[in-house]
């Protein structure tokens, strides 16, 4: 009798070990998926404000072509990074020389430009664009020298990717290069250092 219920105490030993084993491989298990989630969920969350901040710089591309189309005249002149917070020169590399189009930059938290519900508001405080203006580079990235086209349509004030939906005669076309940057932060917070920047750039021609 004794030798059985020594064997029984055995069984029962290596019956606890066993389940404290797999307690052991299942805690490891959940925390293993507990990490992999929550690495998910900021990746996730990663992606969404690089959107948002895509869009911001979008919607600067939008809002520069407005300023352009309501200048009467448009001339390069000093260093933009005098001016910019966040969408510094250097973000462009095709950039060696940049002079700003009238020495002038813009830079804007999202809700001073989009109207929306309160919960909207709220979020596009947290976002902001800042954009400058340069004549198209030439191979050397300098920004001085205008690059012309002649577009049909004597009437203009155009602003266009390609070419003008002006008709009768001719008109000569200046290439600018709209430099745009979207930023997940108020348009007085952004820093380049810790915020996520979204860079954009447009081509478009202006029509005299």
């Amino acid at each position: 009798m004794s030798l059985k219920h020594k064997k029984f105490k055995n069984e029962k030993g290596f019956a606890i070990a066993l389940a404290l084993l797999m307690l052991l491989v299942m805690s490891l298990m959940g925390a293993t998926l507990m990490v992999v989630a929550a690495g998910d969920h900021k990746r996730n969350s990663n992606i969404d404000t690089s959107q948002q901040a895509f869009y911001a710089a979008e919607t600067g591309i939008s809002e520069a072509k407005k300023w352009l189309a309501s200048q009467t005249s448009l001339n390069p002149q000093g260093d933009p990074n005098n001016n910019l917070r966040f969408c510094k020169v250097n973000l462009f590399p095709e950039l060696s020389n940049a002079k700003a189009i009238n020495n002038f930059t813009e830079t804007k938290t999202l809700n001073q430009v989009i109207s929306g519900t309160a919960d909207e508001n709220k979020k596009l405080s947290n976002f902001s664009y800042e954009y400058f203006i340069t004549l198209t580079p030439d191979a050397s990235g300098m920004t001085q020298s205008a690059k012309t086209k002649t577009v049909a349509g004597s009437s203009g004030g155009d602003i266009s990717a390609g070419t003008t939906y002006n008709s009768g005669g001719s008109s000569q076309a200046t290439y600018y290069n709209i430099h745009s940057c979207g930023c997940d932060a108020s348009a007085n917070q952004c820093s380049a250092g810790k915020n996520i920047i979204s860079v954009l750039q447009s081509t478009v021609t202006v029509t005299n």
